[in-house]
């Protein structure tokens, strides 16, 4: 008499035509964009708590990628963004607070998408940083590097400050040339806006008629220089 065993069939089968099903979906371009990186995250959940300790955490940081990523026009474009600027770390559960932790935060504009903080410093919010000096070759650009502005400003919850330095200090120039240039405020704050910013200067600027001598009463040895010269 022959016997016959029959195996159930594997979790891991499932899976497997599963994961094959979406790759196909993306590929075929049939879960337009950014409904794809939903179909991954939606076949990737249910292997988290298998597969990590931190699931809950986890899972929050698929949902906020799958959220960063509806703000990108394409999946090539994500791609490209997260490759040139990615992330440091995944977030955790809070724990009892560092002496080095929660004091100044360094980012760039594309890492601060989808995060906010209390207060908010916008460095160097001139004209050939916002908007970049390589962002402004046509009008799209142009608007890109707008839309990167409004990202930074809408981080801040309760403080925003925009930094516009007076000048540069340049380097490798000749020694005859200037050792700074003038900045100016970016294009997309113009004056009509101003009053809607509370306008303060750092250090407070001294009254020049004050500090500065009457060009009329000093005097110059021209000729004790020149010989100083040739010395």
């Amino acid at each position: 008499m022959r016997r016959f065993l029959r195996f159930p069939r594997h979790r891991d089968q499932d899976d497997w035509t599963a994961f094959v099903g979406a790759l196909q979906t993306i590929r075929e371009g049939r879960a337009a964009w950014p409904a794809e990186i939903e179909l991954a995250r939606r076949w990737y959940e249910p292997h988290l708590d298998r597969i990590h300790e931190d699931a809950c955490m986890r899972q929050a940081d698929l949902l906020q990628l799958e959220q960063i990523a509806a703000g990108y026009p394409s999946r090539e474009r994500f791609l490209t963004e997260l490759t040139l600027d990615p992330p440091d770390a995944t977030s955790d559960q809070s724990g009892v607070p560092l002496l080095d932790e929660d004091y100044l935060i360094l980012s760039t504009i594309h890492s601060a998408k989808g995060q906010e903080w209390k207060a908010i410093f916008i460095l160097n919010a001139v004209d050939g940083c916002i908007p970049s000096d390589l962002g402004v070759g046509t009008t799209a650009e142009i608007e890109e590097e707008r839309r990167l502005l409004y990202v930074a400003m809408t981080r801040a919850k309760d403080n925003l400050h925009l930094v516009v330095p007076q000048r540069f200090f340049t380097h490798g120039q000749n020694a005859q040339g200037d050792r700074h240039v003038y900045a100016s405020r970016t294009r997309f704050i113009p004056a009509a806006l101003l009053q809607l910013f509370e306008c303060r200067t750092w250090p407070v600027a001294a009254n020049g008629a004050q500090v500065r001598p009457d060009a009329r009463t000093v005097r110059v040895d021209v000729t004790a220089r020149m010989r100083g010269m040739w010395r």
